[in-house]
């Protein structure tokens, strides 16, 4: 005979794993219907809060909620995110929220943007950012295009295609590197040779800048 605890057990967890698709299911709805009331536009910047031991470091370094940011991009009809991930790519707006936790983001538009990112400025900041597809990971956060991370995609693409630089860029000594979990991964990329001196631009920097407007926060 079977065991009726077991069986109620098993139909709640049926019941609650419904519950989630349904809900995952409501939220690609939202999702679909908000970015088109919202109008994305290419060149747009999207930050989230990635999930990692690094991303919560970088988080408490920089005494922020983001961790993650990219540029949105729009390609025969779709909505995409060019990002530096392992390696720099091209990632589905749909699937790229879903990285972040919760799924929330925000959107930041460059002011003014209509008149600045015109057809020719953006293709120039595609080209540039074309050189560096498919590059990998700067786990080191150095300054330099033999491997390049996601503020710092960001923030070379606007400066390089569009001649704007988003925001100063800062050195490594500046953020907040006492917190254990800070120190631990800095230990953990360097060893005892923190390269305290090394410029660095964090996505704190770019959402904080006074050159963006949010167009878009599901915080």
């Amino acid at each position: 005979m079977r065991n009726p605890k077991k069986i109620i057990i098993l139909f709640c967890l049926l019941v609650a794993a419904g519950y989630l698709i349904l809900g995952a299911s409501k939220s690609m709805k939202n999702f679909d219907e908000k970015s088109i009331q919202n109008n994305f536009k290419d060149g747009d910047i999207i930050f989230q809060t990635s999930q990692s031991a690094q991303c919560e470091a970088i988080r408490i370094a920089t005494l922020s909620k983001f961790s993650h940011c990219g540029i949105i991009y729009i390609e025969n009809g779709k909505t995409y995110v060019y990002e530096a991930v392992q390696p720099v790519k091209m990632t589905l707006l749909s699937n790229w929220i879903t990285h972040g936790e919760d799924s929330k983001y925000v959107v930041k538009r460059l002011k003014n943007s209509g008149e600045i990112l015109n057809k020719e400025v953006l293709s120039k900041m595609k080209s540039y950012g074309s050189t560096l597809n498919k590059i990998d990971y700067d786990q080191y956060f150095e300054w330099s295009d033999e491997k390049i991370y996601c503020s710092e995609l960001v923030w070379k693409i606007y400066k390089v295609g569009a001649n704007i630089e988003l925001c100063e860029l800062q050195k490594l000594k500046e953020f907040n590197l006492t917190n254990p979990k800070v120190k631990a991964i800095l230990f953990k990329r360097y060893g005892t040779k923190i390269p305290y001196e090394e410029s660095v631009v964090a996505p704190s920097q770019i959402a904080n800048s006074d050159k963006l407007i949010t167009i878009f926060d599901t915080y």
